[in-house]
C-alpha cells in the first residue's frame, strides 16, 4: 500500500492532486501551503497544517510519507524539488487519477499529474514534474519533456515533441511530427501544424506568432 502524501500546494492544482489519490484510495495526509490566509483551513476536508517549509511535516517524507509537489509558480515548483532532493533525498510521486488511461508501454517520470480522462498512449514518453491536465490526449510515440504543460482536452498528436517548460493551452492541437521548443506558450484552442521555436507564443488556426 502506497505511503500517505503530503501535498505542497493547496489551490487548484493541489485539490487536482488530491483527486487524483483520492481516486486511487490514497490517503493524503496534509497540505503546505506559504498562503497564510488558507493556514488551518480545509481544502476538501483536507487541512492545511502549514508553510512548505515546516521542517517538522517534511521530515515525515521519505520516512512515513510520500510527496506530491503542486505549486502553482514554475520556478517555485522548480525550487522546492531541488530542495526535497538535495535536503531529503526523494523526489515526489505521480498522482495519476483512476479514471485517466496510461498505457502499460507509455513511460513516466516522476512527480507528474495525471487528470481524470487523461489518455497516454502506447510509447508515448512524459518526463518529470508534468502537468496533464483531464481528457488531455498524449499519443502514441509523443514526448512530453519535464515541467511541461498540456491543457484540459488538448490533443498532442503521435511523434509530437514537447520540450522541457512548454505550455501548450487547453483545447489545442499539435499535429503529428510537430515540435513545441523549449518554455513556448500555444494558445488555448490552437491548431499547430509547424514547429514552435523556444520561448514563443502561438495562437490561432493555424497556429502563428503573437508579437
Amino acid at each position: 500500500m502506497q505511503n500517505p502524501v503530503i501535498i505542497l500546494g493547496a489551490q487548484q492544482l493541489g485539490t487536482a492532486a488530491l483527486d487524483a489519490f483520492n481516486s486511487n484510495s490514497v490517503m493524503v495526509y496534509c497540505f503546505l501551503d506559504d498562503n497564510s490566509k488558507l493556514r488551518q483551513e480545509e481544502v476538501n476536508n483536507v487541512s492545511v497544517m502549514s508553510s512548505t517549509e515546516d521542517n517538522e511535516f517534511l521530515k515525515l517524507i521519505g520516512n512515513k510519507c510520500d510527496v506530491f509537489v503542486a505549486v502553482e509558480d514554475t520556478a517555485a515548483r522548480k525550487g522546492i524539488i531541488k530542495m526535497l532532493k538535495e535536503e531529503y533525498k526523494v523526489v515526489p510521486v505521480n498522482a495519476i487519477h483512476r479514471f485517466s488511461a496510461v498505457s502499460e508501454h507509455a513511460w513516466l517520470g516522476h512527480g507528474n499529474l495525471i487528470g481524470a480522462g487523461a489518455i497516454v498512449n502506447n510509447n508515448a514518453k512524459i518526463g518529470n514534474y508534468c502537468l496533464i491536465q483531464s481528457r488531455a490526449l498524449v499519443d502514441a510515440k509523443a514526448e512530453i519533456g519535464d515541467y511541461a504543460q498540456i491543457g484540459a482536452g488538448a490533443i498532442i498528436n503521435s511523434e509530437v515533441v514537447v520540450e522541457e517548460g512548454a505550455f501548450i493551452g487547453s483545447g489545442a492541437v499539435v499535429v503529428s511530427g510537430v515540435k513545441i521548443g523549449k518554455n513556448a506558450r500555444v494558445g488555448a484552442g490552437s491548431v499547430v501544424v509547424a514547429d514552435v521555436p523556444a520561448k514563443a507564443t502561438v495562437f490561432g488556426n493555424p497556429a502563428a506568432p503573437v508579437k
